[in-house]
């Protein structure tokens, strides 16, 4: 079908643009993927529309589907990243670190064994530079993350004396921009609109109203919601207390009564009957967990459906986004920083300043008079 396609274009070379327009023509992909309603079968034409692009910019398969195969067949490679993880483990990384980095450094050495390179010691910066430019097209966000990983992967492998030059050096620093970020927030009335379209009658609206409630009204990031043990739970002292993922310090938070009920409620008449000291669990056979990997953007986008909500690709409206709007309503109340910073489970307050910009009643009241004289000018 391409191939015809082409020829009807008159067109005797492949491009990244042409085969969108393709999967325009035949699958209407554009559209659907505007509303939101993109099945599994028509992402995957758009996968290989793009695998193809990949292919011909970078001479290899960029976006390979991970979830259920490794990254790696190459057993010196695997062997490599296996002690790399465990180097970031003696460095007493986070678990959430850990993963970034072992993932991320993997898919650099498949890039690099899809190259002919069976070692490391063919590593130079001609590879590593072109690799770099893979990258190219993804957020800010993507690209600080993917070369802090290879920083680190560059030092494992210079230190274990893989490769005789020490690249971490080499790799471009990215000025953080952190705060030039505006967070997405939920209005009080689209979030009153997504957590009412829960139905909280069947066990898994239960675990999803729980959660939710979890992140928007206690600022719980989503690693740790996925984490969380019957142990944390204080009920006598009507607290809930954890380690952080992310900062690995203690937080003690109240444990506000509606959010208590909805998790009491998913534990007596919703969570699967199975032992295991996770509080909140996958409701498909094998009751696990959830993984890492998982952000449980899935359950947010279902709600936001039933909800009437518009899912914008131009926003972000994950997990994280309840605990951003969760700020933004302290804010509003003129709760100091250094207290949201205390909620929210930030070391310091300059994390927490980035939600001073989603403020607009505050920031109204910021901007210089501007002189009728110059006015006129």
């Amino acid at each position: 079908m391409l191939l015809e396609f082409a020829e009807k274009k008159g067109e005797s070379y492949y491009s990244e643009r042409l085969g969108i327009d393709f999967v325009e023509k035949y699958f209407n992909i554009l559209e659907k993927d505007f509303e939101g309603v993109l099945i599994q079968s028509e992402v995957q034409n758009l996968r290989v529309i793009r695998m193809l692009g990949d292919f011909q910019l970078h001479g290899t398969i960029l976006r390979r589907y991970y979830k259920h195969k490794e990254i790696l067949h190459n057993k010196h490679f695997i062997k490599i990243i296996n002690d790399f993880k465990q180097y970031c483990v003696d460095k007493d990384y986070s678990i959430v670190t850990i993963g970034h980095y072992t993932k991320q450094s993997a898919r650099f050495l498949d890039y690099v064994d899809s190259h002919g390179l069976a070692s490391c010691s063919g590593i130079n910066l001609l590879v590593i530079n072109n690799y770099i430019k893979t990258l190219a097209g993804y957020s800010y966000k993507t690209v600080e993350q993917q070369l802090c990983s290879l920083r680190t992967f560059f030092k494992y492998l210079h230190i274990n004396k893989f490769t005789t030059t020490d690249y971490s050096s080499k790799i471009p620093m990215i000025q953080s921009r952190k705060q030039t970020r505006i967070p997405s927030v939920w209005t009080i009335r689209n979030l009153n609109k997504l957590i009412t379209a829960i139905d909280r009658g069947n066990p898994a609206g239960k675990r999803d109203y729980a959660i939710i409630l979890l992140a928007c009204r206690l600022g719980i990031r989503v690693s740790d919601i996925k984490k969380l043990k019957f142990e944390n739970f204080h009920w006598k002292d009507k607290q809930l207390v954890i380690v952080q993922s992310k900062t690995r310090t203690t937080a003690i938070m109240p444990l506000l009564q509606d959010v208590g009920w909805a998790v009491i409620d998913y534990l007596r008449y919703g969570r699967p009957k199975v032992e295991t000291p996770y509080v909140f669990l996958r409701h498909l056979a094998p009751f696990l967990p959830f993984s890492e990997e998982d952000h449980l953007h899935q359950i947010i986008v279902k709600y936001m459906r039933l909800a009437h909500i518009p899912v914008s690709s131009n926003k972000k409206v994950g997990m994280h986004s309840l605990r951003h709007t969760l700020a933004s309503l302290l804010l509003e109340n003129d709760t100091p920083l250094p207290t949201i910073s205390d909620i929210l489970g930030h070391i310091d307050t300059e994390s927490t300043s980035v939600y001073l910009k989603v403020d607009i009643k505050k920031l109204k009241e910021c901007p210089l008079e501007i002189k009728e004289d110059l006015i006129h000018e």
